[in-house]
């Protein structure tokens, strides 16, 4: 190992590297919980010890300039490796306290976390926890989460999932757009009313039609990626929508609709890093999650 080839700091490295991610000094300082001066004077250190401008202004942004697109690459890895050793070291924590990352839908945040909440804080009072709550897929490798309850099996190898007991969804509407519209039986019977969509038409027609369901063409003109905000609408009497079966069964005035069409599977899974399954609190709230779920 040649010593003197590694002359900078690594939180000029971390700075730089959360800027090119970001974008901008401003989106650094906040992942980073800092400030943007502190990045700035990190970011211009590196370059310093490099010997290589990073970063061009263009505007008001900034651009990664021909070396700093080379460095970057290489800073990625560094950044995927001390993610990893932070992976091991929480992995061999035996200590129940300290913070757990989870990662769930909005609609599970809402309707389920609080009773697992509840739990864990009377089985582990010394424990933190944070809940991300978020629809997209939580990057476990890069530990923006280190428990993830989400509808999809674990493709990585580094990751290890626990499918859990899933449920059934199907089309719902309020009792106010039923006394309204009627209560469709066929997509044929619903080919005029409105939908809720969790995304935007096209993209909604896609999913539906993998499942063998052809939605009316320009039918879900109202859409959120929210699923709240989307169930929302649905229970404003707004269009028809699909929800799960347990969700829909805490709602106030909503009835199911189009009898016809099958209900479709909800696949439910609970994912974390193998380091980290080894870690002694991450154990206890993943227990605790296979309990509630009944998996």
């Amino acid at each position: 190992m040649n010593w003197d080839a590694i002359s900078f700091d690594w939180n000029q490295v971390r700075a730089f590297l959360a800027t090119a991610e970001e974008g901008s000094l401003s989106g650094a300082a906040r992942v980073l919980q800092t400030t943007q001066p502190t990045v700035g004077r990190q970011v211009s250190a590196l370059e310093a010890a490099l010997g290589v401008a990073l970063f061009e202004r263009v505007g008001r942004g900034l651009m990664l300039t021909p070396s700093g697109a080379e460095v970057l690459e290489q800073v990625r890895a560094m950044g995927d490796a001390a993610a990893r050793v932070s992976l091991v070291a929480a992995g061999r924590n035996d200590d129940i306290a300290g913070r757990v990352a989870i990662s769930v839908s909005d609609m599970m945040a809402i309707h389920v976390m609080p009773e697992v909440l509840g739990k864990l804080t009377e089985v582990a009072p010394a424990l933190e926890i944070e809940l991300i709550v978020t629809n997209d897929i939580s990057d476990l490798l890069r530990r923006e989460a280190d428990i993830a309850v989400r509808h999809l099996a674990p493709t990585e190898p580094e990751l290890i999932g626990r499918e859990l007991e899933g449920s059934k969804a199907r089309f719902y509407a309020s009792e106010s757009f039923v006394q309204r519209h009627g209560n469709p039986r066929t997509m044929e019977d619903a080919r005029e009313m409105p939908f809720i969509g969790f995304g935007p038409p096209e993209d909604m027609a896609r999913e539906m039609g993998l499942r063998g369901i052809d939605l009316p063409p320009g039918s879900g003109k109202l859409y959120s990626k929210t699923i709240f905000a989307a169930w929302q609408m649905v229970c404003a009497g707004l269009g028809i929508g699909i929800m799960a079966d347990d969700i829909a069964g805490r709602s106030r005035g909503i009835v199911p609709v189009l009898a016809d069409a099958k209900p479709m599977p909800v696949d439910l899974w609970i994912v974390t890093h193998r380091e980290l399954r080894n870690s002694r609190r991450i154990r206890v709230v993943w227990d605790i999650l296979l309990e509630h779920f009944g998996a």
